[in-house]
């Protein structure tokens, strides 16, 4: 009975946070969120804030802006052959970061944070990764360790725990959520649920990343401030409503 009543909860809570993410238009803020600080990353038009991760200027192919989202082509799923990731030009530290995601049907992608390039890294840019996945298709969700690469996961590092029975399919819109707060401990929330908690820098995070793909990077994801990332993994997926919010 007590389960029962606790489901019917979260199903509330999930029911709220959809009718009012439904209510507000995309790429907007309201006056209560101007007035707590919060910033669009992305305006719903213009690449304006956003740059190559590894090179100077936007990229001139592969990113399109099109009916209020910023996205990618499906390439097969091989990465970076066209456009290549973006990053924020503002870089942060602790923060509230908000954005909504639709990713195709079998496919990959992810949201990065911290990222700063000083690791040396060839090939993928390295960073702490919301990981953006269909789980039901797309191999990976069987990869990595007890399904640390799944969505809504840190991934590599730490599994989703997560209820399929709040996760839209791939082809609908989901509610991402990261939050740092100044004391290093980290949430990713996945359409209003928290599903995963760590702290940056702490001896069990050290020890997740030494048994990762990460391990050969010195003092990895423990940045002071780093960039945002959006992903270009050879899959068609749209980012819309990005917003974030200092917090000092």
């Amino acid at each position: 009975m007590k389960k029962q009543m606790i489901f019917s909860v979260l199903c509330l809570l999930v029911g709220f946070v959809s009718l009012a993410t439904a209510q507000q238009p995309p790429n907007t803020l309201t006056d209560v969120e101007k007035q707590n600080g919060w910033k669009l990353l992305f305006d719903g038009v213009s690449s304006s804030g956003w740059k190559s991760a590894c090179k100077d200027g936007f990229p001139e192919k592969g990113w399109t802006l099109k009916d209020g989202t910023i996205g990618v082509a499906e390439m097969g799923g091989h990465e970076h052959i066209v456009g290549g990731d973006i990053v924020t030009k503002d870089q942060f530290n602790a923060f509230d970061l908000r954005f909504e995601f639709k990713l195709a049907p079998g496919g990959n992608s992810g949201l990065k944070y911290f990222v700063t390039r000083s690791e040396g890294d060839k090939g993928a840019v390295i960073g702490l990764e919301y990981q953006i996945l269909d789980d039901k298709l797309h191999p990976d969700a069987k990869q990595g360790r007890d399904g640390n690469r799944t969505q809504a996961s840190l991934y590599d590092l730490i599994k989703a725990n997560k209820q399929e029975q709040f996760v839209n399919p791939p082809g609908q819109w989901n509610t991402g959520r990261i939050v740092v707060y100044p004391n290093n401990h980290v949430e990713h929330y996945l359409n209003g649920l928290k599903v995963l908690e760590y702290e940056r820098g702490s001896p069990a995070f050290r020890e997740l990343v030494a048994n990762s793909k990460y391990k050969g990077f010195a003092h990895f994801g423990e940045a002071p401030k780093g960039r945002i990332l959006l992903q270009d993994h050879g899959n068609a997926v749209s980012f819309r409503s990005i917003k974030i919010k200092a917090l000092n």
